[in-house]
Order: C-alpha cells, then sequence, then structure tokens
C-alpha cells in the first residue's frame, strides 16, 4: 500500500503542477458545450430542407408555414440549379409554386425525402404534383464516402502524428536530434512524408476495395482523387505537427486534437450537408483542410469536376500546409523546456 500511495501521490501533484493540462482539461468541456449552444441553439431545430424555386414572399398562399416545424426553406432562382442539390442529397425537396398550384420534385434516394413531402402535403393549400428528379440521382452513400475516409485520414494525421511527437519530446528522443545538423523543418518535413505514405496506403487500399464493392459513381479522374488526398492528408499532418511543436503532455496534445477534430467533423460535411446553415457556420467551415478536401472529391467523383474546377480547393490546402509545417517550424522545440 505504501507503494501504491505513492505512485499516487506523485501522479496527482504531476498532474496538479502541470498547469497547461489542468487548464486544459477545465476549459475544453466549458469550450465544446459553448460550441454546441451556438450551433444548435434554437429549440425548433431544422431538420429538413426545402428548395424554393422562386420568390419566397408569396409562400403563404400555397403553404401553411405556421403549423410547419422542422423545416428550413431554401430559395433558388434556377430549377436546374435546386435540383442539382436535390441529387446530391444538400436539399430533401424542390418545390416550384404555379399560378395556383405547385410542382415538387423528390429524389427516390433520399432517406429523409419521404418525411419531407409528407410534412409539405399536409400542409398544403393548393393542389400539388408530384416528380422525382430527372438524370442519375446521387445515393447517398456516394455522397457520404468521400466523408468517411477524410474522417479517417484526419484522426489517422493528427492523432498519429501530435502523439509521436509529444512522445518523443518526453522521452529524450529529440534532445539527441538537438546535437545533429537536422533541422526542425528537415525534421517535420520527414515525418509529413513518413505519414503521408501510410495515410495514402491505407486510404486508397480501403477506397479500391469499396469502390469495387459497392460500384461508387467516379465520373472524373481517379488521379485527381489521389492529388486532392495527398494535399489534404499533408495539410492535417502538417497541422498535428503544428499542434505537438511545443507540447510536452500527451493530455494536452490530445485535448488540442480534440478541440481541432470535433469541429472538422461536424462542421465539414462528412455526414450532412451544411445547405442552407447559418453564414458564420459556413464560413467556420472552410476554416478546416477536410472542408475543402471533401468539397473536391465529391466534385470530382460526382460532378466529373476536372482538375481546374478544383484548382481553388486544391491551392487552398497547399497553402494551409505550407502555413501550417512553417509556423510548427517556428515554435519547434527539442526538449520540454
Amino acid at each position: 500500500m505504501k507503494a501504491f500511495w505513492a505512485i499516487f501521490k506523485a501522479r496527482n501533484i504531476e498532474f496538479w503542477r502541470d498547469r497547461a493540462t489542468l487548464g486544459w482539461n477545465l476549459m475544453f468541456p466549458v469550450l465544446l458545450i459553448i460550441g454546441f449552444a451556438f450551433m444548435f441553439n434554437n429549440d425548433d431545430k431544422v431538420q429538413y430542407h426545402v428548395g424554393w424555386v422562386g420568390n419566397s414572399d408569396d409562400r403563404a398562399q400555397f403553404l401553411d408555414t405556421t403549423s410547419l416545424r422542422y423545416v428550413d426553406f431554401i430559395e433558388y432562382e434556377d430549377l436546374e440549379a435546386a435540383l442539382e442539390k436535390l441529387r446530391y442529397h444538400r436539399v430533401d425537396l424542390v418545390v416550384m409554386p404555379g399560378d395556383l398550384s405547385i410542382q415538387y420534385w423528390l429524389n427516390d434516394d433520399s432517406p429523409s425525402g419521404y418525411i419531407t413531402e409528407q410534412l409539405v402535403r399536409s400542409n398544403l393549400l393548393v393542389t400539388a404534383e408530384a416528380a422525382s428528379v430527372t438524370g442519375e440521382p446521387i445515393r447517398y452513400l456516394d455522397w457520404v464516402a468521400p466523408g468517411i475516409l477524410g474522417m479517417n485520414m484526419m484522426f489517422s494525421c493528427l492523432f498519429g502524428v501530435g502523439y509521436v511527437i509529444v512522445r518523443y519530446r518526453k522521452n529524450g528522443v529529440l534532445k539527441r536530434f538537438q546535437a545533429t545538423p537536422v533541422t526542425p523543418f528537415m525534421f517535420l518535413s520527414a515525418q509529413v512524408a513518413s505519414r503521408l505514405l501510410v495515410v495514402l496506403f491505407i486510404t486508397t487500399s480501403i477506397f479500391t476495395a469499396m469502390a469495387l464493392l459497392f460500384d461508387f459513381i467516379i465520373k472524373g479522374n481517379a488521379a485527381a482523387l489521389l492529388l486532392i488526398a495527398a494535399l489534404a492528408a499533408m495539410s492535417m499532418i502538417s497541422l498535428g505537427l503544428l499542434v505537438s511543436a511545443r507540447s510536452g503532455s500527451e493530455e494536452l496534445a490530445g485535448g488540442l486534437l480534440n478541440l481541432i477534430t470535433w469541429p472538422m467533423m461536424l462542421l465539414s460535411g462528412v455526414w450532412f450537408s451544411l445547405e442552407g446553415a447559418a453564414p458564420a457556420i459556413q464560413w467556420a467551415a472552410n476554416i478546416f483542410p477536410l472542408t475543402h478536401a471533401l468539397s473536391a472529391a465529391r466534385s470530382v467523383m460526382l460532378d466529373g469536376g476536372s482538375l481546374v474546377d478544383i484548382a481553388p480547393s486544391l491551392i487552398t490546402l497547399f497553402v494551409m500546409t505550407l502555413v501550417f509545417l512553417g509556423i510548427a517550424a517556428r515554435l519547434f522545440k527539442w526538449g520540454d523546456n
């Protein structure tokens, strides 16, 4: 018991003396709750999105919106643009009003389309005509697959690098490098290259196997998808290195990485589209590299986008990589002190 008590006491003293970790354990749940409160601060939460083609000022003559809850109406001027959103599950229903009636379109592969249709039809004040989207509708599986792979890359890049660097620092491995001609930028660049090789091998293998199994829609060039994956992985690995550049505590590094991964997983469009979300939420989503990676990947897979079409996303990911890696090299320290 004496040995147990000594270890127990020493670990508690170590934790309380680590002010950074202590502060993080106190602040992280507070920040998480505040973030969720900001995102979901309305008790009448929007669950379904309806694309309304035309002016919404006269919507009251077609729909009784007073009792229509959990539905958000997004205005579109062009029918084809609205139907394109419907094909890609960014809205659940598209409605176009006429003189004395309305016409609406469904995506038969949308799991939310049926419920949205029932909600809208139950509040109609005029007759309605239903139709399905023309052209090839996109399965939800095709839309969500890049998000799942991107999320897997995110965890592998951030946690796979961040914890390793902190452990090297705690074990004194980095201090030995300090006595060599290796510069921080050289060391961090080697970490990026090593982890990039692992992540690309795993992601490519999973994507190839799943594409053969589920017959994903891939309208664009597969080489463009590989380029997107490489740039996305490099940016997120560099971000993980930035987090671990000065941290000497695995607990603190884990908390900081959670602070990054949770918002990125929720706001980058992994599981659902942010179509119709508040402008502040959409602006915040663009801060994360995963947002640009998924946007580019879905453009190539579902729209047949070329390198020119996804160039803004690729440039953004490349710039993020240079910025994260440059700041990490600037802040990097070999030891705990």
